[in-house]
């Protein structure tokens, strides 16, 4: 299974449309965050691998360059042995591209 294919949708982790502005993704993180918190729910092993989900979708969602990244390209690694699909790849040296 690729990595692709073993992760859910950010959008759909946080329970936002793709077009969500930046304070509904917040918010959306915020209740699943308090919702799944491990401390609330101890007796739920389920619930800390919901937690760790949902901050992973924030992270990526909440930063614009990640973000239009994620939009792009998705969970699908492409490009070096980095996995970074914006990225080139040069003889063990890494080079961004400038946009």
């Amino acid at each position: 299974m690729t990595v692709a294919a073993a992760k859910r949708d950010y959008y759909e982790v946080l329970g936002v449309p793709r077009d969500a502005p930046p304070e509904q993704i917040k918010k959306a993180y915020r209740r699943h965050a308090h919702k799944y918190h491990p401390d609330r729910n101890a007796d739920d092993p389920g619930a800390e691998v919901k937690f760790k989900e949902a901050a992973e979708a924030y992270e990526v969602l909440s930063e614009p360059a990640k973000r239009q990244r994620y939009d792009q390209f998705g969970h699908a690694p492409a490009g070096g042995p980095s996995g970074a699909p914006w990225g080139y790849e040069f003889g063990g040296g890494r080079f961004d591209r400038i946009n």
